[in-house]
C-alpha cells in the first residue's frame, strides 16, 4: 500500500521529468521537446521510508516512455550519479529523487512483482477528498510460490532504448521506450502494463536469472 499525500512539489513533478528525460541515453531518436503524461503507477515499501513511482510520459512523437524514481528522505549513499534532483515536498519536506534503477528498495519491489506475479500497489491517501481514478495497472507473470531472489548493491546501465538492472545473479531488463505492440512472453519473467490508449498488456520489464524459474 502506498501513502499519498496532497502537497504542494517544488520542483513539480512534470517540471522535474521535461528537465531530467531529453538528456537520457536510452531517449534515443523519440522527440522529447514536448512531454506529457501518459500515466503511473506505484510499487510498496515494506519499511514505508521510500517513495517509489513509475511515470509513464507520451513525447511529442507519440512515443511512450518509462521513468521509475524513488523518492527518500534523506540522500542514497553511493547513488549520487543516480540523483535527479531535491525537491520539496509540503508535508514531507525536502526530497532526494533519484533514477530508480539505482535504488535498491525500487529494484526488490520490481523483482518481487516480476517474480512473485505481483501488481502495483494500492493507493492510501493521507487525506480526506475526491480520488484519483487509477488508469495504469501493472502485473508480474511469476507466481506467488515462486522464491523471490535477493536484491541488496545493485548496478544499472543503458543498452539501447533500455536500461539493464543488475543485482547478484539477476538481471532486469527495463524498457524506456515502450513498444505497444511487444507484449509480454508466456514463457518469460515480465512486468507487463496498460494505462489508458493501451489496453493490451505491454512489455515494461523482463527478468534473466538462472536462480529463480516460472512456476507459473
Amino acid at each position: 500500500m502506498a501513502l499519498i499525500y496532497q502537497a504542494q512539489l517544488t520542483p513539480t513533478k512534470a517540471a522535474m521529468l521535461r528537465d531530467w528525460i531529453p538528456r537520457q541515453p536510452w531517449i534515443g531518436s523519440a522527440d522529447a521537446s514536448s512531454l506529457e503524461v501518459a500515466g503511473a503507477y506505484r510499487f510498496d515499501d515494506p519499511d514505508g521510508e521510500v517513495g517509489i513511482e513509475t511515470h509513464l510520459v507520451r513525447t511529442a512523437d507519440g512515443q511512450v516512455v518509462q521513468v521509475p524514481v524513488t523518492y527518500r528522505g534523506a540522500p542514497l549513499a553511493g547513488a549520487e550519479s543516480a540523483l535527479i534532483t531535491t525537491m520539496h515536498h509540503s508535508v514531507l519536506g525536502e526530497r532526494w529523487v533519484y533514477d530508480a534503477c539505482a535504488d535498491p528498495v525500487y529494484v526488490r519491489a520490481l523483482v518481487t512483482a516480476i517474480v512473485a506475479g505481483g501488481t502495483e500497489a494500492k493507493l492510501e491517501f493521507a487525506s480526506p477528498g475526491e480520488r484519483p481514478e487509477v488508469t495504469t495497472r501493472v502485473s508480474g507473470s511469476g507466481s506467488p510460490r515462486s522464491a523471490v531472489p535477493v536484491v541488496d548493491a545493485v548496478t544499472c546501465a543503458s543498452a539501447g532504448a533500455n536500461t539493464v538492472i543488475t543485482s547478484g545473479d539477476i538481471d532486469v531488463e527495463l524498457v524506456r521506450v515502450l513498444d505497444s505492440d511487444r507484449v509480454p512472453d508466456d514463457q518469460a519473467l515480465a512486468l507487463g502494463g496498460i494505462w489508458p490508449g493501451q489496453d493490451v498488456p505491454a512489455l515494461l520489464a523482463i527478468a534473466h536469472s538462472t536462480a529463480v524459474g516460472h512456476n507459473g
